[in-house]
């Protein structure tokens, strides 16, 4: 299937950048077991949206379950709120049906958090868990902040949230994977993992996020490749609208991104890094950088990028329309939501190389 390349040229101009000193293991085997984030099933582990067909998962050990069942060979899982005798459990489970299994967990606060993490780190590293992603913004930067100085803020807070887990994952020799989660920008994001200069502290690499953030979707993988500690892997499409443009997660392989590129680039850097497909089922996130606020955050953008990051968006314009799933009855969405998992899973072990 043919898949149209989003253009390379740069929009944030070329950064200098040293390679982050990784932890040293001794034997490297590639990882062909494809997994999934939990954040692909975003209505039935989040919004816990009732139906007697897709009940709402209410732990990790019933996702785990389902998305076994359908073939998937790893997950990415919540650990907020585990036990002992919970994490005893998920690793049975998880050694019987040969996968593997990555955290999701949140930074600390502040200092009187630390326990909380720790607790969680310790709890889910007994499981086989060696890397945790975490994410500094829940939201999104062009929505969250209204001006500049509440952006400042939150980076100040974000930074000593990381500062504060450093020491936890060196002392436990488990990795703390921060994603570009429609935040941080290329060099916002390299600035800070060379301040914060640690082997244990890196990036859960999202392939499509940056596009928000009006930044070429392959130079992203290019610059974060070097820090990547997993991946987010996803398709993207988009569609012009008033304010700016529309973006939308598709199925693997219907959308703009150049995969194949993506996953060479990644696995040159890192050969044995997992991947976790994040396929978000829901209407099109909209993009409003044709307005005051969507700016008030950025200060390095200038008009000529501006209008070639459009001029691109246009060169990916995806045929008809982005599907919108509001508007569907609840399992109609619910069925969507695992079909569009199982679709992009068959594609990946097709097309991608994973088994």
């Amino acid at each position: 299937m043919k898949r149209r390349k989003f253009v390379k040229s740069s929009v944030a101009g070329t950064m200098a950048m040293s390679l982050p000193i990784l932890p040293n293991f001794s034997t490297v085997v590639a990882e062909t077991r494809f997994g999934v984030a939990d954040a692909s099933y975003m209505m039935r582990r989040y919004r816990k949206m009732k139906s007697d067909s897709y009940p709402p998962f209410t732990n990790a050990l019933e996702m785990i379950e389902h998305c076994s069942s359908l073939g998937f060979g790893g997950m990415q899982v919540g650990v907020g709120g585990w036990d002992s005798d919970f994490s005893k459990k998920v690793k049975k489970r998880k050694e019987e049906l040969d996968i593997f299994l990555e955290a999701q967990i949140r930074l600390p606060k502040n200092v009187e958090d630390i326990g909380r993490f720790d607790h969680e780190v310790q709890t889910a590293k007994k499981t086989g868990i060696d890397v945790f992603r975490t994410a500094c913004l829940s939201g999104r930067r062009y929505e969250n902040f209204e001006t500049m100085q509440a952006f400042q803020t939150f980076k100040k807070t974000a930074i000593n949230s990381i500062q504060l887990a450093e020491p936890i994952m060196r002392r436990h020799k488990v990795m703390l994977a921060v994603e570009n989660h429609k935040d941080w920008r290329i060099n916002e994001m390299v600035a800070i993992l060379k301040m914060i200069g640690s082997e244990w502290v890196g990036v859960t690499l999202d392939t499509g996020n940056n596009i928000s953030l009006l930044e070429d979707p392959m130079e992203v993988v290019e610059a974060l490749a070097p820090y990547a500690f997993s991946v987010h892997l996803k398709d993207m499409a988009v569609e012009e609208y008033k304010d700016g443009f529309l973006l939308s997660e598709v199925n693997l392989g219907t959308g703009s991104l150049d995969i194949d590129a993506m996953i060479k680039t990644i696995k040159k850097h890192r050969p044995d890094i997992r991947f976790n497909l994040e396929m978000i089922t829901r209407d099109p996130l909209k993009i409003p950088c044709l307005t005051e606020k969507y700016w008030a955050t950025f200060d390095q953008i200038s008009a000529p990028e501006l209008a070639l990051y459009l001029h691109k968006i246009r060169t990916m314009k995806t045929k008809g329309r982005l599907p919108l799933i509001s508007n569907r009855p609840t399992d109609e969405q619910l069925s969507l939501e695992v079909e569009n998992n199982r679709t992009c899973l068959v594609y990946a072990k097709q097309n991608l190389g994973f088994k």
